[in-house]
């Protein structure tokens, strides 16, 4: 048995929109956006909003999209779990994972950050 939470909700951008899809996000959640230094995401602090919000640069990829960011304390089970639920790795790395789900959707799994972990993982 191991733990999981819905950690955050991730607006990718392209890189050409980010700065007014950030805006345009900031705005619509009454947040305070926040760039993290040396990465490719601005944090929505503040936001009227119960899980995380935080805008990515994408790059040069086209395609805009929401994804979920899911916290586990066993990258491996929840990987198998998963999977068996039809989900797929897209690329692993050492401490996390990028996924999608039966229908392509992308989320990722990530090591627990979050002050929420604790108090709010479900036990799956």
């Amino acid at each position: 048995m191991h733990r999981i939470m819905l950690r955050e909700v991730i607006i990718d951008a392209p890189a050409k929109a980010f700065d007014a899809v950030t805006a345009f996000w900031s705005g619509a959640l009454a947040a305070t956006p926040h760039p993290v230094p040396d990465e490719p995401f601005t944090a929505l602090r503040d936001a009227a909003s119960l899980p995380h919000v935080a805008t990515q640069d994408i790059g040069d990829d086209p395609t805009p999209r929401y994804h979920l960011d899911i916290e586990t304390d066993d990258l491996e089970a929840e990987i198998a779990r998963l999977e068996g639920l039809g989900a797929t790795v897209r690329t692993r790395y050492d401490d996390y994972a990028v996924m999608a789900d039966p229908v392509g959707l992308v989320f990722c799994l990530l090591p627990p950050v979050s002050e929420e972990f604790e108090a709010r993982a479900k036990t799956v």
